[in-house]
């Protein structure tokens, strides 16, 4: 009966794989190979929701996701941090499989599946949201990436090409202003598949929103095109040039996703690539730089609602120490 429970989960809150083919969505094909990348990470998402929700214990889920191709892996653990995420706030269980998720296998991969719970509460009710309270304070802003992406990612007409924008993200309360911000970091990084990873399209959809929120817009994008991947070179070239004055928040989001890449010991050439276009230096040096600038203990005790969140200043200083080197200079 609980396999059959599982199944049923999976079946009433899971997108169907062909809800994630570039056809389907409506995105415009580059080529072949973005084409198939692009599917692919789709594909590699489902399995490890799938992993989640269907296996019969943490460890068989594990055990499913490590056999993942190191390129795709991160995206199954992202998959897996919607499902446990899903089956925590249908049982009101105050986050506890997703938490035991994070404190073993899936500690290397924590910012993949913080996003991955933004999945989840873009796809359940308000009122099965769980307590921020149980989530680290500082990176329970990926949440709020994840959802931005998903939204983007299947509402397209409404969270990109009509720009809406949610008036009352409360949660968690008092951190309104901010919460907005955080999902266009998702928006962003979802404007790269939404593009196709072609560099013209996606600058072309960034530059059509208002300018107050293209520097989030770029971070999420920088994110995306260094962690998946998509492009040469040329085009990352071409895709720094075109963020100007945003080139140094472009370089942050690049740096987030080498800091997740090296986490988790998932470092591909590709990553190596865009990191050294966007950041202006190796990933293994864009990710120490996220090291050391993480706000401590003290910092997130004093956090106080109304104002930035501890996360904004780490990302600020991400930036701002890229910049310095003088490899993002617009």
């Amino acid at each position: 009966m609980a396999s059959v429970l599982r199944s049923l989960r999976k079946r009433i809150l899971t997108p169907h794989i062909r809800e994630t083919t570039l056809e389907r969505r409506g995105f415009p094909v580059k080529n072949a190979a973005a084409k198939e990348l692009l599917e692919t990470v789709g594909e590699s998402f489902l399995a490890g929701y799938a992993h989640a929700v269907e296996s019969g214990s943490l460890a068989e889920a594990e055990q499913r996701l490590e056999q993942v191709p190191a390129r795709f892996k991160g995206f199954a653990y992202e998959g897996a941090g919607m499902g446990f995420a899903v089956l925590d706030c249908l049982a009101f269980s105050d986050l506890r499989r997703t938490r035991r998720f994070l404190s073993g296998a899936g500690d290397r991969h924590n910012y993949m599946i913080y996003v991955g719970i933004g999945w989840a509460m873009a796809r359940l009710p308000r009122f099965l949201w769980p307590s921020s309270r149980r989530l680290d304070p500082l990176l329970l802003w990926l949440v709020h990436d994840g959802y931005g992406f998903h939204q983007a990612y299947f509402h397209t007409r409404r969270y990109v090409h009509e720009q809406y924008r949610e008036p009352r993200f409360s949660w968690p309360a008092g951190y309104e202003s901010y919460a907005s911000r955080a999902v266009d970091q998702g928006i962003g990084r979802a404007l790269w598949f939404v593009g196709g990873t072609d560099v013209d399209r996606v600058t072309a959809l960034i530059d059509g929103f208002p300018a107050a929120r293209r520097p989030d817009l770029y971070a999420g994008t920088g994110l995306a095109a260094t962690y998946a991947g998509g492009a040469p070179e040329s085009e990352l070239r071409e895709l720094r040039r075109r963020a100007g004055d945003h080139a140094p928040q472009l370089a942050q989001g690049s740096a987030f996703a080498a800091e997740a890449r090296i986490r988790a010991d998932l470092l591909c050439p590709h990553n190596e690539l865009a990191a050294h276009v966007l950041c202006g230096t190796s990933a293994l040096r864009a990710a120490t730089l996220c090291r050391e600038t993480r706000p401590g203990s003290q910092e997130l005790a004093a956090q106080t609602p109304g104002a930035p969140p501890a996360y904004e200043t780490w990302r600020a200083r991400i930036a701002d120490s890229l910049h310095s080197l003088g490899g993002v200079t617009p």
